[in-house]
């Protein structure tokens, strides 16, 4: 569904959300996956580390723990994930600001 992005006036207000996948397992955790995260106020690029077979539940906490943490809560997420995964990602970043 194609839908209009509204005007930004702060960084990390609108983040875009890709995976690279099918990576050599590497570093002490084993990560074979990036998780891509790019502001789009800023156009600046946050890479994480992360295992291609990651829950939304696993994301969400990987994201309030080294993002949100930081830069606090996103107005929106644009993914090319499934509807499924983007709206538990929403819930369980919700769960975690209760």
């Amino acid at each position: 569904m194609m839908i209009q992005i509204q005007e930004l006036k702060s960084s990390w207000e609108i983040a875009h959300m890709d995976w690279v996948t099918a990576l050599l397992a590497g570093g002490d955790r084993s990560y074979n996956a990036c998780l891509v995260l790019v502001d789009r106020y800023r156009k600046a690029p946050m890479l994480l580390g992360c295992h291609k077979d990651n829950t939304a539940m696993d994301t969400a906490i990987m994201i309030w723990n080294k993002v949100i943490s930081h830069t606090g809560l996103f107005q929106n997420i644009i993914s090319d994930r499934y509807s499924k995964f983007t709206s538990a990602l929403w819930k369980t970043s919700i769960t975690c600001l209760e």
